[in-house]
Parts: C-alpha cells; sequence; structure tokens
C-alpha cells in the first residue's frame, strides 16, 4: 500500500460498498437528521469544531446529519479521532496524498498537516490505515461539499492530559494563523462515540457526565470525569484537545444537537452505545 493512498478499511461494514447504495443511504441520513435537528444557534459566534459519532451509518447516520444540517461548511477540515487500534504514534497526522472511500478520492490538505507538523504532532500514516474513525465520517463530507472536501487527518492515542494541552496549542497555532491571514475557510471536526456496551440507563447516565463537561469546554474537567467515573468514551483525547484549542483562542460556547443509543435501531437495551452531535463556537 502506498503511504500517500489510503485505502477504505470498513467500507461493506459500518457503511456500503456500493457507490450508489453509500450515496442514497448518506442523502437519506441527512435527510433525517435535518428533519430532527435544531436550528443553529443563533448569534453563537463563529463555528469553531464540530463532534461527530463514527459507528455503522445505520445506528449514527441521523445524529451526524442533524449535527451538519443548516450550516453553512467549510470545505476544508482538520479531523481529530481516537486511535482504535493501539498502532503508530500518538500524535499521528497522515502528511499527504489521498483517502479513497466508494464515493471517490478526498485530497490531504498537506498546507494544514505540514503546519501540524511543525510542533508536536508527527507524520504518521501507520496509526491511520486501519482505523475507522476519520473514514466513515467522510462519505458526509464529501457528500455536502460535493466532493470538494479536503481534509488534515490527526490520529489521538493518548490519554496524558499535558500532551493533549499541548497539542491543543499546537492547533490553536495552526488556526490562529489562519485566521489572522484571511477568512479562514477552516473547521475542527471530533470523531467520537460515547459510553460503550453497558445498558442503555448507565450509558444515558454516563454520557450526560461527560457531555457536562464538554459542553462547558472543560477539557481538564472531561479528562477526570471520564477516567474516574469509567466512562467508555473513545474520542474524550480527541475533544480534549478540541477544547483547550478553543479556550487558547478565545471564549467558546458548545451546542447539543443529539444524543441517543444503539438501541433505538438494535432494540436492545440491554448493551449499547451512546451517540451525540455537538458544536462548538468561538
Amino acid at each position: 500500500m502506498s503511504a500517500a493512498l489510503r485505502y477504505p478499511a470498513v467500507a461493506g461494514t459500518f457503511y456500503p460498498a456500493d457507490p450508489k447504495s453509500l450515496e442514497s443511504s448518506v442523502k437519506s441520513h441527512l435527510a433525517q437528521g435535518a428533519a430532527a435537528a435544531p436550528p443553529p444557534k443563533a448569534g453563537g459566534g463563529r463555528l469553531f469544531a464540530l463532534m461527530l459519532p463514527h459507528a455503522g451509518h445505520v445506528y449514527c447516520g441521523r445524529i451526524i446529519g442533524a449535527t451538519l444540517a443548516g450550516l453553512a461548511l467549510p470545505s476544508r477540515f482538520i479531523v481529530l479521532c481516537p486511535n482504535h487500534t493501539g498502532q503508530g504514534h500518538p500524535l499521528g497526522v497522515w502528511p499527504a496524498g489521498t483517502w479513497l472511500t466508494p464515493l471517490g478520492p478526498t485530497a490531504v490538505d498537506a498546507e494544514l498537516t505540514a503546519a501540524l507538523t511543525r510542533g508536536v504532532y508527527e507524520p504518521d500514516t501507520r496509526c491511520h490505515l486501519r482505523e475507522h474513525s476519520i473514514e466513515a465520517l467522510l462519505p458526509f463530507l464529501q457528500t455536502l461539499t460535493q466532493k470538494r472536501v479536503k481534509i488534515a487527518p490527526v490520529c489521538i492515542g493518548t490519554r496524558d492530559s499535558r500532551t493533549l494541552r499541548a497539542a491543543g496549542l499546537g492547533l490553536a497555532a495552526v488556526l490562529a494563523a489562519l485566521w489572522r491571514n484571511e477568512p479562514a475557510d477552516v473547521c475542527v471536526v471530533v470523531s467520537s462515540d460515547m459510553n460503550h456496551y453497558e445498558n442503555e440507563q448507565t450509558t444515558l447516565k454516563k454520557d450526560d457526565m461527560a457531555l457536562e463537561r464538554a459542553l462547558s469546554c472543560d477539557p481538564d474537567g472531561l479528562l477526570a470525569v471520564v477516567a474516574e467515573g469509567g466512562i467508555s468514551m473513545c474520542g474524550a483525547a480527541p475533544l480534549a484537545v478540541a477544547l483547550y484549542a478553543a479556550r487558547a483562542m478565545g471564549e467558546p460556547s458548545g451546542e447539543l444537537v443529539m444524543h441517543d443509543t444503539s438501541a433505538s435501531v438494535s432494540g436492545d437495551a440491554t448493551r449499547v452505545v451512546g451517540y451525540a452531535g455537538l458544536r462548538f463556537y468561538l
């Protein structure tokens, strides 16, 4: 496999491998989400980041659609995801090239990745090769930007708060430089599911604990409550990075768009995964 070309790892499992079927299902999820979504926050400021779930589309596609609904999205995204495989660098950036989905290619934004890797982040493809949590979101971003999307893929494989704070400050420096020089067409996307594989009542309680800290834009509090509460929110570290960056750049605010569990689709409330869609503004 070429280091510059990233092939789909979960096509046919997390989402349809057939391009026409995938396009149809993504548009359906977007429409269902838009119908259920609240309007974007009035006077909330500039859109800084989104948190989107990354499970199989049948489970979380409506939440992704709701969170993206009604927004004037840019075409450039810094996408922060967790490391489920344990492979590669703990702050790994896919530096250049192309990511493929059944809907076609997505270019890696080499300007953004070069800026990130001048700091604490490291160029690394290994952490991304089998990681599903960016790939699962790409068909939605491709569809909404008419395939003009460009991404800077970042895989976060540490929960060390000092490392995450440094990563957040590095992200803030990159974004501040872009925003200072021009009306930058860039948004941060955090890829995360919520609590995993407990009953629905427990999961909703644990999710609410984490979401309260997230919506308060409190990265230290988020990391603490996840650790102390035994909350298996896989993207807590990527979200903390985004929140450290947001706090370094201004006074962020958060908005919960939708929160649900897999039981809404599976009907099984004994062992669920939680999903939430968040928007953050500066």
